[in-house]
């Protein structure tokens, strides 16, 4: 009888990690990694070192090519690129200053199983993105949500989304990064 039990509680434990797991995201999810190399408008400098550091960029479930923007993000004028650099399933802004590939500053890291939503019944899909975030945008987000109250704004932001739930805005100020306002 005692085997019975066990193997009845060894099932029961089984179905529940099962259950936990998927809820923590770990079932079977669709997620689409891009090479370096499949972005042909970043500046070769920048998809070598991309490549050179291990980084496929992750894609949201219902974007084609996402998570490489480029921005005014250091100063008014200057061509800044960022991109979402995935490696060992987490993954981090690297935003290349000036579009050099010299120059770069690391944001953001984050677990990519913490971006992992239910995208239709029984799909999961991977949910962040990075995208340009105007002044405009910055400040009707402040208005809309509060926050953080943004500096003088001359420049872009980038948005760091969790696509459908919330966002920050990283903001270059006085030689640090702000995190301000996205949506809510």
């Amino acid at each position: 009888m005692n085997s019975v039990i066990a193997t009845a509680l060894a099932v029961i434990a089984a179905l529940f990690q099962l259950s936990f797991s998927e809820a923590r995201g770990d079932a079977p999810q669709v997620s689409r990694e891009l090479p370096p190399s499949a972005f042909a408008e970043v500046p070769a400098p920048i998809r070598r070192e991309l490549a050179r550091r291990g980084c496929s960029i992750p894609q949201p479930v219902e974007e084609r090519r996402a998570n490489v923007i480029r921005g005014d993000f250091h100063g008014r004028g200057q061509v800044d690129w960022a991109a979402l650099c995935s490696r060992n399933q987490s993954s981090s802004i690297l935003v290349f200053r000036n579009g050099s590939a010299a120059a770069i500053e690391e944001l953001a890291r984050r677990p990519n199983q913490s971006y992992v939503q239910e995208v239709e019944p029984g799909r999961m899909g991977f949910s962040r993105a990075i995208r340009v975030a105007a002044p405009a945008f910055i400040l009707e987000h402040y208005r809309w949500y509060a926050g953080p109250k943004p500096p003088a704004l001359s420049h872009s932001g980038i948005e760091d989304a969790f696509i459908g739930m919330a966002s920050v805005v990283w903001f270059w100020h006085r030689g640090r990064w702000l995190q301000l306002t996205g949506t809510d």
